[in-house]
């Protein structure tokens, strides 16, 4: 009863019930809370450091950024359980949330800038510090398919996997948000002579697709660019059929700062342990992790989904009116 008081002590302030309730759709830095907040850094750190102190916020730091999140398990749902006692109509509340919706959709755009602008020389830029084909290389080995397995390529960009892995699936489908990056895929798909891959665009966060219909999901060079990346993992399993695998390329955890502002990064890579939590609360078993050294190293992690293995190639792959 005790920690349930301390919660509530805690959110029992005006400017932290806000914070807990902005917190609870994603991470932000200090300087957007500042912003969607209005008041100085000293108030708000002072209030962060109240709900952190009292288990219901988690804080950590990426290079020059401080991150604050809801925290996990308990905390977090006690956290949540307070947050939506606040009336969907109290008008402050949906100023915090007009102001939020800013903040993200500037996120979106630049990020869309960036990807309008690089789209032509994105592989050169993915591949960072570690050699493509070695990255290619262990792909393959650790996610093998056959004819008879269906592939799903999240945040395809200029369709890498597809060339990587599409020669050997029965089908796949390279999703991607930008238009730009489906232009130079759809050219390089027909260069290659991949005639069992599509494209389509979509946003990797709601997937326009059918429960438990691929066989094989990848997210390639992907989770650093968003502000929710486990949200992406759990929208991959959910359309993982039974015994279905994940496999996820990314960076591990580094210090160039520059990333941020010349290359829309979000985050500074991964450690295994975070990726490892997130795998699991979607119900995935974290199988292999490959790491790859280098200046701007790079992870591989092959999770599964528990279950039979699935075994043909039924029609019903995206939403209704939208075959594969």
């Amino acid at each position: 009863m005790e920690i349930v008081l301390e919660a509530l002590r805690a959110a029992a302030d005006p400017t932290r019930l806000r914070i807990l309730s902005l917190l609870e759709s994603g991470e932000l830095t200090v300087s957007e809370l500042i912003s969607i907040l209005g008041q100085s850094q000293p108030r708000v750190s002072r209030h962060l450091k109240i709900l952190v102190d009292a288990g219901l916020l988690e804080r950590f730091r990426e290079g020059s950024w401080v991150f604050h999140r809801l925290s996990l398990g308990e905390a977090g749902q006690r956290a949540r359980a307070i947050v939506h006692l606040i009336p969907q109509n109290d008008p402050v509340h949906a100023q915090d949330l007009a102001r939020l919706e800013e903040i993200e959709w500037q996120r979106a755009r630049a990020a869309e800038d960036y990807f309008a602008k690089y789209a032509p020389e994105w592989d050169r830029l993915r591949q960072l510090d570690v050699d493509e084909e070695t990255v290619a290389t262990h792909v393959r080995e650790m996610l093998p398919l056959t004819s008879k397995q269906r592939l799903l390529d999240l945040g395809t960009g200029t369709g890498r996997m597809l060339q990587v892995l599409g020669p050997d699936a029965g089908e796949a489908l390279g999703l991607d948000n930008s238009h730009e990056m489906l232009a130079v895929a759809r050219a390089n798909l027909k260069r290659w002579g991949l005639d069992n891959c599509q494209l389509r665009q979509g946003d990797i966060l709601a997937l326009p697709l059918v429960y438990g219909t691929f066989d094989a999901v990848v997210v390639h060079q992907v989770l650093h660019f968003l502000d929710r990346p486990w949200s992406a993992i759990a929208e991959a399993s959910r359309v993982l059929a039974p015994g279905g695998r994940l496999l996820i390329v990314d960076l591990s955890p580094h210090d160039v700062e520059e990333l941020r502002d010349v290359h829309a990064h979000r985050r500074l890579g991964f450690a295994d342990d975070e990726v490892k939590d997130w795998l699991e609360a979607q119900g995935l078993t974290l199988e292999t992790t490959t790491h790859l050294p280098g200046t701007l190293g790079v992870t591989i992690w092959l999770a599964r989904r528990i279950g039979a293995a699935t075994h043909g190639l039924e029609p019903h792959t995206l939403t209704q009116g939208a075959p594969l």
